[in-house]
């Protein structure tokens, strides 16, 4: 019961990174703000939530699990039930970024009581084989769930669908969920609180501004210098500060910098499918909102199998190395796949096949990574482990959102420049537009590629040690904190 609670609120958070996409335009065309503005309800939720992950995963270890999950959903019931009742442009933005900063709370604490509740080998198995699932797939799902809202209710409905979850989970937690003993406050960092989350404000709103701009705006290439310099300030002060942010043991793990690393570029690669295969669908083969998010669902399917299949039955006895190097290299040949798409191409034909192989490839992924990149750390470092898995993947997904935006658009305007004679006819452009897909797509299977060079190389061979119960700062036993009351 302790893991439905767990699953409900990570599903609520990925859900929400997708099923407001499909919400837009009815919500634009309601409270009547422009195609610039609309771009603000997606980026103000992106900028809260990047630019806090690490801050909040500290304070989940300095505040408490429990407290934090718990505050987390509230907030982000109550940014959620403003959202669905905004009467016009500034409202919406504004509960959009708080359901940002109430996520960047809730995200990290749902891992780290997954990582501090399950410590049987075979029950942490069969825990993190649904909860990767759910990490890997819930985007899909949201598409499905935002379709059919938005056609059958409203847009509003994408941000009340909310209630239903926290209200479940707050219920569910409150119940079942005990506190962990207390232990000594620690101090806050809060020189590299504000660094680091302005060099990561600095990061997501260049790569944002990039994505919707371009790259040689100064408020695009500026943004990215100033958040490079903050974060490399940031981890020159992490190895000389007394109490740091992010302690540099948890990043110099092989293992663990491993799985960060997997998740950064798996976050850039994934926007291959959840954003252009679906502008495929909906634009060249006409399909309507629901059906294209319906399309997904055999992704979904072998996602779940091979998320349950890799954590319980292939970690305990190859370790993450192989699951992370197969998976990106089946993750390779569907997008390589995907590259065959044409104008009149039908789904079973065209699309099937490789959506289901790159969802085996991201089951196997989340199945190891999610697990890797939270082993070997105390409960009081379970927060700020479990922040930095999420952060590698919100920098990933702005970074590639930015790039395969910039190289859709390139490759389809450089098509209609070599092709056109005199004034582009509409066919033209269609055939311009499949040639920007099957270019991100090419790219995409070449960070996958790539990622299963370097992350298979940086990952350490054999199954990671599971100790027998978590220990405190002081080495101590430490109470699992999701246990059920008796």
């Amino acid at each position: 019961m302790v893991l439905g609670v767990i699953c409900v609120a990570q599903l609520m958070v990925v859900l929400d990174t997708t099923v407001m996409n499909l919400a837009l335009p009815s919500a634009q065309r309601d409270l009547g703000f422009s195609n610039a503005d609309r771009q603000w309800i997606v980026t103000a939720y992106l900028l809260a939530f990047g630019s806090l992950l690490l801050f909040c995963g500290r304070l989940v270890d300095i505040i408490g699990r429990k407290e934090t999950f718990l505050t987390g959903l509230v907030g982000f019931a109550a940014a959620s039930a403003v959202g669905g009742a905004s009467v016009n442009f500034e409202m919406l933005a504004a509960s959009r970024a708080c359901q940002g900063i109430f996520g960047a709370l809730l995200a990290p604490a749902t891992l780290a009581l997954l990582t501090t509740t399950f410590t049987d080998p075979a029950e942490r198995g069969k825990a993190f084989g649904a909860f990767s699932t759910i990490a890997a797939a819930g985007g899909g799902l949201g598409l499905i769930i935002g379709g059919a809202l938005t056609s059958t209710l409203s847009w509003r409905w994408c941000m009340y669908v909310n209630l239903v979850f926290a209200g479940l989970a707050v219920v569910g937690g409150a119940l079942l969920m005990s506190r962990p003993p207390k232990r000594p406050a620690a101090r806050l960092d809060l020189p590299g609180v504000v660094t680091v989350s302005a060099g990561m404000f600095c990061l997501v709103y260049g790569f944002s501004n990039a994505s919707s701009h371009r790259w040689g705006t100064p408020s695009t290439w500026g943004f990215l210098i100033a958040g490079a310099v903050l974060l490399i300030v940031f981890a020159v002060r992490q190895g000389r500060a007394a109490q740091p942010l992010l302690p540099p043991r948890i990043v110099l793990d092989r293992n663990r910098g491993g799985a960060y690393l997997t998740m950064l570029l798996v976050g850039a690669a994934m926007y291959g499918i959840f954003l252009f295969v679906i502008y495929y669908m909906q634009g060249t083969l006409g399909y309507s909102a629901l059906r294209s998010g319906v399309g997904l669902l055999p992704m979904v399917g072998t996602v779940a199998v091979a998320a349950a299949v890799g954590n319980i039955r292939l970690m305990p006895r190859v370790g993450p190395k192989p699951l992370v190097a197969v998976g990106m290299l089946l993750g390779a040949g569907g997008m390589s796949w995907l590259t065959r798409i044409h104008v009149d191409s039908g789904y079973a034909s065209a699309l099937l096949g490789p959506l289901m192989v790159a969802g085996v490839g991201m089951g196997l992924i989340f199945s190891s990574t999610l697990r890797t990149g939270t082993s070997g750390v105390a409960p009081h470092d379970a927060g700020i482990a479990s922040a930095s898995i999420q952060t590698g993947q919100q920098v990933g997904g702005a970074i590639g959102l930015a790039l395969l935006n910039s190289l859709a658009t390139n490759a389809t305007t450089h098509y209609v420049a070599h092709h056109a004679q005199g004034r582009p006819t509409p066919a033209l452009i269609h055939l311009a537009t499949i040639h920007g897909y099957t270019t991100v797509f090419w790219w995409c299977a070449g960070v996958f590629a790539g990622g299963a060079v370097l992350c298979g190389a940086l990952l350490r061979r054999g199954p990671i040690p599971v100790p027998a119960e978590p220990v405190d700062a002081a080495g101590s036993p430490a109470e699992p904190v999701g246990t059920a009351r008796s």
